[in-house]
């Protein structure tokens, strides 16, 4: 998988040694990593680096975790992401006031490492389900991550390395319009700095190949935005 296609998780938790041991676990577990040490920073890094996963401490200082949580889910790069709420509050009614903030998921503390980095997995299943090796379908259009096959009506589509970075972007959020700039982020990585032209390049490329089956064009471009599937 290349690094820009690696999930990002975004550690937020104001205790150095969680944030440490955390990220020591998660990069073993192949993942890339930011953290945040308060409330606002997370908002912030949301913004800015536009994570997969964010595991959010519910007491932080300066913003707490539920604050954070409304902000963040009120934001593009934060509705398309999967947010954790850590917390030592196991009462049911912790648990549904974090989830009616927006939290797609809870952990109670204490809790082992093992079980938080399978509820990231599992987050990321639903998410970016290619990340798990998980064939993506869309119409007609059929894409293995784990064999790197592309079929169109039953026939093979030999895209490059780009193009199916591309593909695989639009199929896990089927309807969504892509930025130029959000797919650069998510296929070339945030630390490339090319031209957005580059990506109507690619998008080009990627319409013709598909199109070589006889099938209309799937990729709709969305005029002063970007470009969607589905």
């Amino acid at each position: 998988m290349s690094e820009a296609a690696t999930p990002l998780i975004l550690i937020v938790d104001d205790e150095p040694a969680q944030l440490a041991l955390l990220s020591y676990n998660l990069k073993a577990a192949g993942f890339r990593i930011a953290t945040a040490k308060d409330g606002e920073e997370a908002v912030l890094a949301v913004a800015e680096q536009g994570p997969d996963v964010v595991l959010l401490d519910w007491m932080l200082p300066r913003l707490s975790g539920l604050e954070a949580c409304r902000q963040i889910k009120a934001t593009p790069e934060g509705r398309d992401a999967a947010v954790i709420m850590v917390s030592a509050r196991s009462e049911e009614s912790d648990r549904v006031r974090g989830l009616d903030t927006g939290a797609d998921d809870y952990i109670v503390k204490p809790y082992s490492v093992a079980e938080l980095v399978a509820r990231v997995r599992a987050n990321l299943r639903r998410l970016r389900p290619s990340v798990s090796g998980q064939a993506l379908e869309l119409g007609d259009i059929r894409l293995d991550p784990d064999s790197y096959r592309v079929t169109r009506a039953g026939v093979s589509v030999h895209l490059g390395p780009t193009e199916f970075r591309l593909l695989g972007a639009f199929m896990e959020r089927p309807g969504k319009v892509w930025t130029r700039e959000a797919l650069l982020d998510r296929v070339w990585g945030r630390d490339i700095y090319i031209d957005t032209r580059t990506v109507d390049v690619h998008v080009g490329r990627l319409r013709k190949t598909l199109c070589t089956t006889g099938g209309p064009d799937p990729i709709r471009t969305v005029r002063g935005a970007g470009y969607a599937m589905g």
